[in-house]
């Protein structure tokens, strides 16, 4: 009873670590139509910042481990730091990168995670490269020692942290700067012409997903209280895309439920040797069930695309946009956003 309770709290923590980052993917793309296939760099740069920033000096007493540097500063500066440095990130990128259209911008962004990953671990005098770091302090469990009881307030902390982000999310989506956004998503040459900046519109976006991601990757690497290099890699940025579409782009809680929804069918399938005869096929053959696993989840998610082709939680449009407006008309709430 207790290993599935701490099974299903590990999970949720995962699903709304998951939802963070939806969250900031859908301020890139949901509302300012920016196609970042780079999103995990950001991940990365959060999650190893915050390990730094909370990690115990060297020599002190709480030192453990072959890293070189660590600063011992509690977990919210770790958390804020991370976010920061996503955000640094995303704005010496999105400088340049904002500029590009479409493909042009996915290419650049996707290089920019390669680029990142390939840095990280060539600079083994700050992240250890291949060997990772493995003794990362766990906030609350000085508080809570017990590893079920930690895992139960590691949950209700994330939560709040979560919840938080989608509060903000959501009222940035109904700020005259979101209803800007939207405007140079739709159509940028007429937002342009209304006198607007779209290209620092963009840019505002794209470090606002990145400080998203950053925050995700600083409680995740404390969930876990490991990371290394090799955790970070591109099919997390699609599994990000994949909530955002399943939920519904540029609606906050429906990339949070297309989040949970993803991780509970990628989790799901891991007990489909429970499925009466799955079981014996498995042992005749130990590669079935893993293949299988593929299977049924590109099945299941085939069908929510099917059902709801627009995500579970499509993103309410005006009355004007939904009739088939012209461009300017539908840009006109963008003349009351600041630039």
């Amino acid at each position: 009873m207790w290993g599935w309770l701490a099974f299903g709290s590990s999970l949720v923590t995962l699903a709304l670590i998951y939802s963070l980052l939806a969250m900031g993917l859908d301020v890139q793309y949901g509302l300012a139509g920016l196609l970042d296939f780079g999103l995990v760099a950001f991940f990365a740069v959060g999650a190893f910042t915050s390990a730094i920033v909370t990690l115990p000096p060297l020599g002190s007493s709480g030192y453990e481990g072959n890293y070189t540097i660590g600063f011992g500063l509690p977990f919210p500066v770790g958390v804020v730091a991370a976010g920061v440095m996503g955000g640094l990130l995303a704005l010496l990128v999105g400088a340049t990168a904002v500029r590009l259209r479409g493909d042009y911008l996915a290419i650049a962004t996707f290089a920019l995670a390669t680029i990142v990953q390939i840095t990280l671990s060539n600079e083994t005098w700050l992240t250890r490269g291949q060997f990772g770091i493995s003794v990362i302090p766990q906030p609350l469990r000085t508080l809570v020692p017990s590893s079920n009881g930690y895992l139960h307030a590691y949950l209700v902390m994330t939560a709040v942290i979560t919840g938080a982000g989608w509060a903000v999310a959501r009222r940035l989506a109904k700020s005259p700067f979101g209803r800007a956004l939207r405007a140079v998503r739709e159509d940028e040459i007429a937002t342009r012409s209304l006198g607007k900046q779209t290209s620092a519109l963009k840019l505002k976006a794209f470090v606002i997903g990145g400080i998203y991601a950053g925050v995700a990757g600083s409680l995740w690497v404390h969930s876990i209280g490991g990371v290394h290099v090799n955790q970070f890699v591109a099919i997390i940025t699609f599994q990000v895309w994949l909530a955002v579409l399943l939920g519904g782009a540029g609606n906050a809680t429906g990339v949070v439920l297309g989040s949970f929804v993803l991780v509970a069918l990628r989790e799901g399938t891991r007990f489909l040797d429970l499925v009466p005869g799955a079981s014996n096929l498995g042992r005749v053959n130990p590669t079935f069930l893993p293949s299988l696993r593929f299977v049924v989840i590109g099945m299941l998610l085939v069908v929510v695309v099917r059902v709801a082709p627009d995500g579970i939680l499509p993103e309410r449009r005006g009355r004007r946009a939904d009739a088939g407006a012209g461009s300017r008309e539908s840009v006109a709430a963008a003349t009351e956003a600041p630039s």
